[in-house]
């Protein structure tokens, strides 16, 4: 191993005196991570998030990761010839849909995910909302649309309840649980469920001290167009005033929901942080300054260290 000079020596001490105190603050805690189906693009993008994940899993915090597979899914659909339509930034889910959910959720990702962590030795193991009843849920009935009429979004999930023990058991025996976003009802029909939702309800479930979310924007932007205009921190109230000023786009709407929904269910802290720039992951928990936008339920309630950040 080569030799580092004075000055690395110095950053690298210093780095990790920084992060001391975060490493204390969280240990032993539960991070509930989602990210979509575009942060596991590429084996590079992949690599890079699930390092950030064994680094924290090293260092003591309990990780569950859940993951979408959307673009995946669009791709395979085009292939196989199956149309895919979206609504209020959610995917209508009929049989031919849900074929191609299984095949990219429960087959092509999830697997790739664990063998990308097979690959750095990181202890994961797969799972879905199917298995020993992990998620409840029922199929969403047909629902009114912002435009007037109703939508029926086939077989789309909505969930009833998640089973903490059973991911309990995974933490406890040292695994960080891999989550395709999959349920069944009581009969057996399989649903698929929004991974946003998925991540929320979990984190919920397990009384995370924190939900991540990273996505391909740097976080909530003020404006929609406008890369340079994260928003550092957020409340509920700020975030229900960017949603009726039409400033969250369509695909930031189910996340909005499932930040309110994790927030309202005791969640302290959440964050959206972006799968693209380099660490975020790492930066977003082990700094004062962050990489994204930190959403809590009132202002009030940030330290003073975190409103400068």
């Amino acid at each position: 191993m080569p030799r580092l000079s004075q000055n690395e020596r110095a950053i690298a001490v210093n780095s990790l005196k920084r992060a001391t105190p975060y490493i204390r603050m969280f240990k032993r805690k539960v991070f509930v991570l989602k990210a979509g189906g575009d942060a596991f693009a590429t084996i590079e993008g992949t690599r890079a998030i699930m390092e950030q994940v064994g680094i924290l899993h090293d260092v003591g915090i309990r990780v569950i990761l859940v993951h979408g597979g959307g673009p995946q899914s669009t791709e395979l659909s085009k292939a196989l010839g199956v149309s895919a339509e979206f609504i209020d930034g959610r995917r209508v889910t009929d049989k031919n849909a849900l074929e191609v959910a299984m095949m990219v959720l429960n087959g092509q990702i999830n697997t790739r995910l664990l063998a990308a962590c097979r690959d750095l030795d990181i202890p994961a193991v797969g799972i879905s909302g199917v298995d020993a009843g992990l998620i409840k849920a029922h199929k969403r009935p047909p629902v009114l649309s912002d435009t007037g009429g109703t939508v029926d979004y086939g077989f789309v999930g909505d969930i009833d309840e998640v089973d903490p023990s059973i991911l309990l058991k995974q933490l406890d025996n040292d695994l960080i649980p891999i989550i395709s976003p999959l349920s069944a009802d009581e009969s057996g029909t399989l649903l698929n469920i929004n991974a946003d939702t998925v991540a929320a309800a979990v984190a919920v479930a397990l009384e995370a001290e924190k939900l991540i979310l990273a996505t391909g924007a740097p976080g909530i932007l003020e404006s929609i167009n406008d890369l340079r205009s994260v928003i550092s921190y957020l409340d509920i109230a700020g975030l229900e005033k960017l949603r009726s000023e039409g400033c969250l786009s369509d695909g930031m709407l189910p996340k909005a929901a499932a930040i309110e929904s994790a927030l309202a269910g005791g969640v302290p802290r959440v964050h959206v942080i972006s799968y693209d720039l380099p660490d975020s992951l790492l930066l977003e928990v082990f700094t004062n300054e962050g990489m994204g936008t930190l959403v809590v339920n009132d202002i009030q309630n940030l330290t003073p260290a975190e409103q400068q950040g």
